[in-house]
């Protein structure tokens, strides 16, 4: 993906997590009176991450975001 249309999917991100926030609160309140509500708000919450998802940096590779092939958890054995 180019740095342009990099921004852009940041920008639309940014937009789409300011616009589903205040429905994800709607939906945690209405979740009370009528629980059947709770998938939509669970599916609104993972629109939210995801989108939250794209506006971090993607720097890292999935690779370093495990422990380090050296360390305590590869000594135990």
């Amino acid at each position: 993906m180019s740095q342009t249309n990099a921004e852009r999917v940041r920008t639309l991100a940014q937009n789409l997590v300011e616009i589903l926030a205040s429905y994800e609160e709607e939906l945690m309140a209405l979740e009370r009176d009528v629980p059947a509500t709770g998938q939509l708000r669970r599916a609104v919450g993972i629109a939210l991450a995801e989108s939250c998802y794209l506006i971090t940096d993607h720097a890292l590779t999935q690779a370093e975001w495990g422990p380090p092939a050296e360390g305590p958890a590869r000594r135990g054995g």
